[in-house]
């Protein structure tokens, strides 16, 4: 009797694993139908690197590309469950870190491999709705993540490369659809890193800007983030 229950408790919490994922495939088709890949935005990249902060077009003032914001999640080595999510603001002219704020966490989802997201969005999220309500200067306009984007494994045939510079290849599925680009974003660096977008930004537009942000092989917003939320955690667990 002992076994039989405790196989159905197995059956039940798998049962209820299974409605989970189900539920989050359910939620990454749904947002798949509002994708926007072409550039969406009101502002401009700027021409030099002492630009100005607003151009004039044909329509009038158009706002320049000043703040790109970075964020990451760090663990910590002796419990998976404790984590740090960061949000760093970068000033694109210096990639100067301009803003940063943390939030320390316990997570109760676990981590399974094509869902992350669903895992670490929640702790990000809250990081740039606090920055938004405050009405923040800074406030990012444009995110970058140390993530898939579009080029998400689930449900894609292997990729084919093909070259379009020396240092960028663009990533084709079999279909022919164009999901990234792998770029040596350093002239130092040999191991590439892969671009893909999210959502409102064009892959051309995402290239240029990782392009622009690379002081090292990581883009810098995201290796701040990196780097200040490893730091952050390390710091309060040793005066904890």
């Amino acid at each position: 009797m002992e076994t039989l229950e405790r196989d159905t408790g197995d059956s039940k919490e798998a049962s209820s694993s299974a409605e989970i994922q189900n539920s989050w495939v359910e939620a990454q088709d749904s947002l798949k139908t509002r994708l926007v890949t072409e550039d969406d935005f009101r502002w401009q990249l700027p021409t030099t690197t002492a630009a100005a902060t607003t151009l004039v077009g044909g329509g009038g003032e158009c706002e320049v590309l000043k703040y790109v914001g970075g964020v990451d999640i760090s663990f910590a080595k002796d419990d998976p469950s404790v984590a740090c999510g960061t949000l760093v603001v970068l000033d694109l002219q210096t990639l100067e870190v301009v803003y940063e704020d943390y939030s320390a966490v316990t997570l109760h989802i676990p981590y399974v491999p094509g869902f992350l997201a669903f895992r670490e969005v929640p702790i990000l999220l809250q990081l740039l709705e606090k920055m938004k309500t405050c009405d923040h200067p800074f406030y990012p306009q444009m995110l970058m993540v140390d993530g898939n984007g579009i080029l998400h494994p689930r449900g894609k045939q292997l990729l084919e490369t093909k070259g379009t510079h020396d240092d960028i290849l663009t990533l084709r599925g079999d279909s022919g659809r164009t999901w990234g680009a792998a770029m040596r974003s350093n002239p130092g660096s040999f191991k590439p890193i892969y671009i893909s977008v999210g959502h409102r930004v064009s892959l051309a537009t995402a290239v240029k800007i990782a392009r622009m942000t690379s002081k090292y092989r990581v883009p810098e917003p995201i290796r701040q983030a990196d780097i200040r939320s490893r730091d952050y955690l390390r710091k309060h667990q040793s005066a904890g």
